[in-house]
């Protein structure tokens, strides 16, 4: 039977820990290449959600083996990031919108 498996940073590890989510931990961008490459090629990989932040690092040689491959299924997941202005949060959002969407939205208070 395959897993849904997360690759994350620490901060949010445990949160998915506690849903019950098998949990792999990278402490930087490096780790995560190695444990995206390795999590790929296992066998009870069936979905694998890596941390939007390390999916922007991987190289070209792991985003060809991702698009190759029929299984696992790599997904990135929005980790919302630290926020500290208003305009930050209408970009996170436009972003998410636009993966969702397929084009960008203009957010305005109505």
């Amino acid at each position: 039977m395959y897993k849904l498996i997360v690759l994350t940073d620490p901060d949010t590890a445990d949160g998915f820990g506690l849903a019950g989510v098998t949990v792999h931990v990278a402490e930087s961008e490096e780790d995560a290449r190695r444990k995206l490459s390795a999590l790929i090629d296992d066998d009870e990989s069936g979905i694998v959600a890596v941390n939007e932040s390390f999916m922007t690092e991987i190289d070209e040689r792991t985003q060809q083996k991702i698009n190759q491959s029929y299984r696992p299924i790599v997904i990135s997941l929005p980790i919302r990031e630290k926020l500290t202005t208003e305009e930050d949060h209408r970009a996170y959002l436009s972003r998410l919108i636009r993966r969702a969407v397929g084009f960008d939205i203009t957010l305005r208070r109505g």
